[in-house]
């Protein structure tokens, strides 16, 4: 398989623009697959928000990839999409995009007539990143690689459980409160998740509840990070990232959020 491929779009001229945008009338949705563009001999072009809906692409099949906000934008919702960037997006045959994202508007109007829009579900849980996986294998037309993904998804989660596990202190499951968007890290890690919050920041009395439940580890997301979570409880706080590099590697999520949680395990 040909190596992903993660291009940032360029600037355009103001004429090209005019020529790029064409008006949503039309537009696909995500619940009609794609026809069969591996009879065809090509290959499908896809663009995203960001890298996590391209991990899904990626791990989906799609080997055309392209990321509109940088990874150094900390917290991708406060991203202003350029006008090269909605260029980019009225060239592609499927445009992935988050409900959550406030320019979603802006990338549905630049979709145009050719772009099919997919919705993508953002989450790390294993069996819900499978799943998505797989819709979005079918909608690619790369069933296949999506089903091979999937499995090596599986085993890589057993064999980082079972590591996680072998680390608990005292061979118990840490008790832990996770933000919500990192709960799928306390899951990894086999721990006890005694409390939950965000994604607004935690509230008075609300840290009084979470902190009185004496929890060893607070499980932060690192993009929406409001700083010390729990002070004064005692507790280790762990970033999670829930985002992958350029490369587009879902997995090296799990394997980095594995890593981060042996390392403050080591020090309850």
């Amino acid at each position: 398989m040909a190596r992903t491929r993660v291009r940032t779009a360029r600037l355009v001229s103001v004429l090209a623009l005019s020529t790029a945008l064409p008006l949503a009338t039309g537009c696909g949705t995500e619940s009609t697959p794609a026809p069969d563009r591996k009879a065809a001999g090509s290959k499908p072009v896809v663009v995203v928000t960001t890298t996590w809906e391209g991990a899904f692409a990626k791990a989906a099949g799609a080997e055309d990839v392209t990321v509109i906000v940088p990874r150094s934008v900390h917290h991708a919702p406060d991203y202003d999409p350029k006008p090269s960037d909605l260029a980019a997006v009225a060239q592609a045959d499927f445009v992935l995009y988050a409900p959550f994202e406030p320019y979603a508007a802006k990338i549905k109007e630049a979709a145009g007539s050719k772009a099919k829009l997919v919705e993508v579900n953002l989450d790390n849980d294993p069996a819900k990143a499978g799943a998505e996986v797989a819709r979005l294998g079918g909608l690619f037309g790369t069933k296949d690689a999506a089903s091979r993904w999937k499995t090596r998804l599986e085993d890589e989660v057993e064999k980082l459980n079972g590591e996680l596990k072998a680390a608990w202190p005292g061979g118990k499951s840490p008790s832990v409160v996770s933000q919500v968007f990192t709960a799928w890290a306390a899951a990894l890690a086999g721990a006890t998740t005694v409390g939950t919050y965000g994604p607004e920041p935690v509230t008075p009395a609300q840290l009084a509840s979470l902190s009185a439940k004496k929890p060893a580890l607070v499980l932060d997301n690192a993009h929406m990070s409001t700083g010390a979570v729990l002070p004064d409880s005692g507790a280790k706080q762990v970033g999670i990232v829930n985002y992958p590099g350029e490369d587009l590697d879902l997995l090296t999520v799990y394997r980095d959020a594995a890593a981060e949680l042996k390392k403050a395990m080591g020090g309850v």
